[in-house]
């Protein structure tokens, strides 16, 4: 099978390796598709994420469809599937809590010594592969883990009908929160973003107005809301000032919710502006328990959702494809590497 490592700082490599035989309960699937996620630009232009460096080489990618190869488990050899990236331990603390996504024995694949899914065949635990639906696309279904993410962020506001929020960040998962505030019945939503064509697809994403991110806009914002300011802030970006900046742009005991994942190890944090507003801060890991929520949404309002996906492009070509979506260029939103 062809893998695609990271080798290196900015460097892919494909290799052919044996798949092996494969072990005891596990469902066995070819790739189809996988999404490239702002997670895997990180690890690729930055050498890591945070203060988890990376582990070369180390195989990306965690937002994959496929097709299942043999009969068993409850599968059918030839299903077309979605697949999850996060494999839980379901006896620890959290776990037995329904917790998963805090497991204390967590393996999420695409990280380091967990290898992702830029490679033909994976092998699987049933309860990680769910069927795809409909005439829903490979390429389609890449779009479950990254919607997940963004339902799970949805919870810790407990956003109402009639609120008014703001979006950090047009990227992916930012164009996927405003489709679901659309979708929650937001009342305005206000969105940033230093790239034209991403505050573009902002407006067709549901956003009412798109500004250039930074302080300027901010300040924007809280002038047409006569210093109010809004009920709900989705920082999607966590870049430069963002974090601080959702702070700014909540109204007193406002919502401030970070999904994105800062580059640093450590943040400057503007704490009084949010002490003296009593805002709630949250801070968001992953998803839990809401794939088949995301399944069923990208069944039910496609048009909501799948227009974030800008470019397929064929599997050999990951590292221009890297070098391209690094850059934002050529009006990339979602860009998916296609393996069938």
């Amino acid at each position: 099978m062809r893998v695609a490592s990271l080798s290196s700082h900015r460097r892919f490599e494909i290799t052919e390796r044996d798949p092996g035989a494969v072990a005891p309960g596990l469902v066995r699937v070819r790739t189809a598709a996988v999404g490239i996620c702002g997670s895997d630009l990180h690890y690729f232009g930055e050498g890591g994420i945070g203060d988890v460096p990376c582990v070369y080489p180390m195989v990306l990618g965690h937002e994959p469809t496929g097709i299942v190869e043999e009969d068993g488990h409850g599968f059918s050899k030839g299903d077309r599937v979605s697949l999850e990236p996060a494999i839980f331990c379901y006896h620890c603390e959290f776990c037995l809590k329904g917790r998963h996504n805090v497991c204390n024995n967590l393996r999420f694949l695409s990280t380091p010594t967990e290898p992702g899914f830029f490679r033909d065949y994976v092998d699987l635990p049933p309860h990680n592969v769910m069927p795809l639906r409909g005439n829903m696309s490979f390429a389609e279904g890449t779009l479950v883990e990254p919607l997940a993410v963004v339902l799970h962020s949805m919870e810790f506001p407990n956003f109402q009908p009639g609120e008014t929020a703001v979006v950090l960040g047009c990227g992916p998962i930012g164009l996927l929160t405003i489709a679901m505030l659309r979708l929650n019945g937001a009342r305005r939503i206000w969105a940033t973003d230093p790239l034209p064509h991403r505050r573009d697809m902002a407006l067709a994403m549901g956003a009412d107005a798109a500004l250039p991110a930074g302080m300027q806009s901010v300040r924007d914002i809280l002038k047409e809301t006569g210093n109010r300011g809004a009920d709900v802030v989705f920082d999607c970006a966590a870049k430069d000032n963002s974090i601080n900046e959702s702070m700014h742009l909540c109204c007193s005991r406002g919502r401030a919710v970070i999904t994105g994942i800062p580059s640093e190890a450590k943040i400057d944090f503007e704490f009084h502006v949010m002490r003296r507003k009593e805002l709630f801060f949250y801070n968001v890991r992953r998803s839990n328990h809401d794939s088949v929520k995301a399944l069923d949404l990208l069944e039910s309002f496609p048009q909501r959702f799948t227009p974030v996906i800008t470019h397929r492009m064929p599997f050999d070509s990951i590292q221009s494809t890297f070098e391209m979506a690094e850059k934002y260029q050529d009006g990339s939103g979602k860009v998916v590497l296609t393996l069938t």
